[in-house]
């Protein structure tokens, strides 16, 4: 399925990125103009364990790899930011070659 643990790296950062936008743009809108705190709840949930799986593959990645540590707190500041996965995955691409 995954030809590189680069390219699981860049499929779960892309994943990570949409339910983080999911997060900021549906669920907390739902919350404070709907009133549905469960939408926050929910997302929130499956965001914080996106986030989680793709520090773990990151680790993994940085020591098999042997990625420097530059690269490595580029990915994981750049999975912070509500855009940064989509930003910087035209650079994991050219990593994962």
């Amino acid at each position: 399925m995954f030809k590189s643990p680069v390219h699981l790296l860049r499929g779960l950062a892309l994943t990570e990125g949409v339910s983080f936008l999911v997060l900021l743009g549906v669920a907390m809108p739902l919350k404070y103009f709907a009133g549905l705190p469960q939408a926050v709840k929910l997302f929130g949930w499956a965001h914080g364990v996106l986030f989680v799986a793709l520090c773990l593959v990151l680790l993994k990645v940085t020591r098999e790899e042997r990625w420097p540590l530059t690269r490595s707190a580029m990915v994981f500041v750049a999975a912070l930011l509500p855009f940064g996965p989509f930003v910087i995955d035209h650079r994991l691409k050219n990593y994962e070659r």
